[in-house]
C-alpha cells in the first residue's frame, strides 16, 4: 500500500477508495460516480457529474443524487479520519434536512467546511464510550454555471466507539 501512497496524490487515493467502497458496500455511490475534488483539514469537496443516469425529467440533477452528494461530503471525510484511528468507530447519520434553491444543470460540487469540527468529533468518539453527535452543513454548487448554491443541507452525524 505504501507504493500507492507515493504514486497517487491523496485526493486521487480517496476518490479510488470511495469508488471501491461504493462498489462493495453502497452501490449507489459507485453508480452516480462520486469523486473527491478537494481534501484538506478544513474542508472536503466531492463532485457528482450530471449524467443521463442521475437526471430528472427536466434535465437537471435528480434530488436523490443531490442527497447522495450531501451525504458523501461529510461522510467520506469522517470515514477518512476514522480509518486513521487505532480504535473502531461506527458512523451513522441521525437526521437530514435539505433546502433546494435552484435546478442543478451541471456537475455538482458538494462542500463541507467543517473538517476541524469533524476531526474533534472523531477524537471524542475514539476517547469515549459515549455516542457523540454534531450537525454539519453542506453546500451544493454548480461551478461551471455559477458560485451560487443550488442546495443547502444539514445533517447530524453520530459516532460511537465499537467494543
Amino acid at each position: 500500500m505504501s507504493w500507492l501512497t507515493k504514486l497517487l496524490p491523496e485526493r486521487m487515493r480517496e476518490s479510488l477508495w470511495l469508488r471501491l467502497f461504493g462498489l462493495a458496500r453502497i452501490p449507489l455511490l459507485f453508480y452516480v460516480g462520486v469523486s473527491v475534488v478537494e481534501l484538506s483539514p478544513e474542508r472536503m469537496v466531492v463532485r457528482i457529474p450530471l449524467r443521463r443516469r442521475n437526471k430528472n425529467h427536466l434535465g437537471s440533477m435528480y434530488f436523490g443524487a443531490l442527497c447522495i452528494g450531501a451525504d458523501v461530503a461529510p461522510g467520506a471525510y469522517t470515514m477518512y479520519l476514522i480509518r486513521q484511528q487505532p480504535v473502531r468507530i461506527s458512523m451513522v447519520f441521525k437526521d437530514f434536512q435539505a433546502e433546494f434553491l435552484k435546478r442543478a444543470e451541471g456537475d455538482v460540487h458538494f462542500t463541507c467546511e467543517q473538517g476541524k469540527e469533524i476531526a474533534e468529533l472523531v477524537a471524542q468518539a475514539a476517547a469515549s464510550e459515549e455516542r457523540v453527535e454534531r450537525q454539519l452543513g453542506v453546500i451544493a454548487t454548480v461551478p461551471s454555471l455559477s458560485d451560487e448554491p443550488v442546495a443547502r443541507f444539514k445533517l447530524t452525524i453520530s459516532l460511537k466507539r465499537r467494543a
